[in-house]
């Protein structure tokens, strides 16, 4: 009898776990905490309260201080193939606007990781950026481009990452671009409504 209860447990605990399936979040500076530790980033913060909410999923966050779309873009493919994740959050657009890119390109680029994702099974989640009002017109196309790429392909937006803390200046970094760790949360808490019906 002793025999086989040691058998049988010799047998689950060889068994391999089943891993986790993967939120992927592919961004800028805005999501890979620049300024702040990584940890304090809202991405790691994600991964905390997935873990806490028991529900099987994990975070990878291959956010790059200084990413454009077309940057994004150019990773994304292995990206995929390495994490092969269930729900993909593409947080890029700020450094395109901010430089002034042709916005045709990024909308192309945005539309193109878009589809890749889709064509893997992934549920997409994407996150739009707004420019400041001296920016003219260009800042409305700008702020417009993430609705028409999400209404095209058919994916989930969240109009403005920075949503709740772009009208609080305590909120940032001297730099007045980037979030304090302080605002992380507050960005998290914003982002969860849009992410949750894609954790299915």
């Amino acid at each position: 009898m002793r025999l086989a209860l040691f058998l049988l447990v010799l047998l689950f605990s060889t068994l391999p776990a089943q891993a986790a399936k993967t939120v992927l979040v592919m961004g800028d500076s805005l999501s890979a905490g620049y300024g702040i530790r990584p940890e304090q980033a809202w991405p790691a913060l994600l991964d905390k309260r997935l873990a806490e909410k028991r529900l099987d999923y994990s975070v990878a966050n291959l956010s790059i201080s200084g990413e454009t779309t077309a940057g994004g873009r150019a990773r994304f493919a292995a990206a995929l193939r390495q994490y092969q994740p269930a729900v993909v959050v593409i947080a890029l657009g700020a450094n395109d606007g901010l430089r002034g890119l042709q916005l045709v390109q990024m909308r192309d680029n945005l539309s193109a990781m878009t589809a890749a994702a889709q064509a893997t099974g992934a549920r997409v989640l994407l996150a739009g950026m707004r420019l400041p009002p001296n920016y003219g017109p260009y800042a409305e196309e700008f702020r417009s481009s993430f609705a028409t790429v999400a209404s095209g392909r058919k994916s989930a937006l969240l109009p403005f990452l920075l949503e709740t803390v772009a009208s609080q200046p305590s909120l940032f970094q001297a730099d007045n671009l980037h979030p304090t760790a302080s605002a992380q949360p507050l960005i998290l808490d914003h982002v969860w409504p849009a992410l949750l019906p894609l954790l299915k």
